[in-house]
């Protein structure tokens, strides 16, 4: 009997499985030895496919689905170099907590090390960044189908967060017609076809407790940090805090309104510094804080504890602080510790806040500029929509000088804050949620992910991808690089238009001059229901020396 049909039995059981733990999306790249895999998603009616020509830009898309829909996203990929190009967004899911369930392709061992065509060693090639591994065999019916199957289900139900990589390896023939062939084989598992339910279910025993000493702890004078949570938690944070009474620092990621605005400016005053010094508790809702003075904050303080709230294993403080970590759900946490109704105790930083905020808005107005549209950025997001926001400069100017929405969705890479594969995470955001979407991208970020400006056609609502063009990395211009290298080894500007590109993606493009006008082609796109690629061209280094000067406005009031 051909190996094909065996293959095809192998790779159907194993996604049939997949599925009974709530993996409803396949990215799926094209290849060859992939073809049991590809082919049994195809037939999977359970399955919604997605398709992308760049492995990178691919499992960028699964990352950005897991990250919105808040679910397992499987990636299949052929064997080779192809399974190399997947590392990027597995570290990241790794570090931000989303399910990715990599299927890649491989020869079987007799391939392996003997010079046969595109046979790499990927067994362990992703070291320890998957969070789950799994070494299949190559497809065999003297192995029991409840032994895949189980295998699968085992992996699954210990995958709490990053990415399970399963190296799936077949033996060619990879194509034929004998689609009926082994059935026997699958039906020895008997009624379990007829189901939803996993093949071995291993029930999940989970409770978040309250602190014991909450009641002592709930009294004195506590600061709230918040980090990246989702749209939900973010709001109830913001409640939760201002009930307690404590100042909320908010990120930009954070969805809680940022109700003390500009922190990253008037964090370097030395009064704001004197107040918080005062603080006895911090609590830390979410991680990847974003402001640099915020950062600088957070190293420094002294607090009685130090506690931080995030679902995703690990200490997550790098400056090693005395206190608490709880591994749980920020929702989960609150609902056990509600708030204690008292008097804020740290007023003036309301009266900091607000200065610092007139200082960006004089400063700012009548400008166009990337610090400008930093600043009213939420003057330009859809209604019932998304914010998507790249790393590097923007990112920091958008924590810095704006103010978005409190439960305003707010996406980003910050795990390992690369610029790799930030248009492919939009899309595969855009598609998880159905939700007209708002990205914003410097353009070496662009140019890296260039290919996958291919996924922003035909999407079911639509998308305006802002591409702040600054002629290079101007994070550099922030950091301490030799001025005269900086520009050739650090920014490395390339002088390029995107309107070409967009005519080559079959992408709407403008070129906006002015605030009216930008604008007014945002409100275009979300009443047209179209995507549109906004160039924003501006000084190299004007988004760098306006924050510089704001900074050292504030920290002089």
């Amino acid at each position: 009997m051909s190996n094909s049909a065996l293959n095809r039995r192998w790779a159907e059981l194993l996604l049939e499985a997949l599925t009974r733990h709530g993996l409803r999306h396949v990215c799926i790249a094209p290849g060859s030895r992939s073809t049991s895999l590809t082919l049994a998603a195809a037939k999977n009616h359970k399955l919604n496919c997605h398709t992308h020509f760049d492995e990178r830009g691919l499992g960028y898309l699964a990352l950005g689905l897991a990250k919105a829909g808040k679910e397992p996203i499987a990636v299949i990929v052929t064997s080779g170099t192809a399974v190399a190009n997947l590392y990027p967004s597995l570290i990241e899911a790794g570090l931000t907590g989303e399910r990715l369930v990599f299927l890649t392709a491989d020869r079987p061992s007799e391939l392996i090390d003997c010079g046969a065509n595109q046979a790499i060693r990927q067994v362990g090639m992703f070291a320890s960044h998957p969070a789950q591994t799994l070494a299949l065999p190559r497809p065999t019916t003297e192995i029991p189908a409840s032994w895949l199957v189980s295998s699968i289900d085992n992996a699954m139900s210990n995958l709490k967060q990053g990415a399970l990589h399963i190296n799936c390896p077949f033996a060619e023939p990879l194509y034929g017609d004998e689609v009926t062939a082994h059935q026997d084989w699958l039906q020895t598992l008997g009624d379990w076809w007829q189901g939803n339910e996993p093949w071995l279910i291993q029930p999940e025993m989970y409770t978040t407790l309250k602190a014991v000493d909450w009641d002592i702890w709930q009294k004195k004078q506590g600061i709230v940090l918040a980090g990246r949570m989702s749209a939900e938690e973010g709001n109830y944070v913001a409640q939760w805090a201002k009930e307690m009474g404590w100042p909320l620092i908010g990120d930009v990621l954070s969805q809680t309104g940022q109700p003390l605005p500009c922190a990253d400016l008037w964090l370097t005053h030395s009064r704001t510094q004197e107040i918080l010094a005062q603080g006895q508790l911090v609590i830390q809702f979410g991680a990847s804080l974003t402001g640099k003075r915020l950062l600088q904050w957070q190293a420094k303080c002294q607090p009685e504890q130090y506690w931080i709230v995030d679902p995703i294993a690990g200490r997550l403080d790098p400056e090693n602080h005395r206190g608490r970590k709880f591994t749980c759900s920020v929702t989960d946490w609150l609902r056990e510790h509600p708030a204690y109704s008292r008097v804020p105790w740290a007023e003036e930083l309301n009266s900091w806040s607000k200065s610092a905020f007139k200082c960006v808005e004089t400063k700012l107005t009548g400008e166009f500029s990337e610090a400008a549209v930093a600043h009213q950025l939420h003057q330009l997001l859809p209604e019932q929509g998304q914010l998507f926001v790249g790393n590097s400069l923007i990112v920091r100017l958008v924590d810095a000088l704006g103010q978005l929405p409190v439960g305003y969705p707010v996406y980003s890479n910050r795990g390992a804050s690369g610029i790799d594969g930030l248009i492919a995470t939009a899309a595969g955001v855009q598609r998880a949620t159905n939700k007209p979407t708002l990205t914003v991208i410097g353009d070496i970020s662009a140019l890296y992910d260039l290919n996958s400006l291919a996924l922003l056609r035909h999407l079911s609502e639509p998308m305006l991808l802002i591409i702040v063009n600054n002629n290079g990395g101007q994070i550099f211009s922030l950091l301490p690089t030799p001025q005269e290298e900086r520009q050739r080894f650090y920014c490395m500007p390339q002088d390029v238009n995107f309107n070409h590109v967009a005519a080559m993606f079959g992408l709407n493009y403008a070129a906006p001059q002015n605030w009216p006008e930008l604008k007014r082609c945002a409100q275009q796109v979300w009443d047209r229901k179209e995507t549109t690629l906004v160039e924003l061209k501006v000084p190299s280094n004007a988004g760098v020396v306006c924050l510089q000067e704001l900074l050292k406005q504030v920290a002089s009031l």
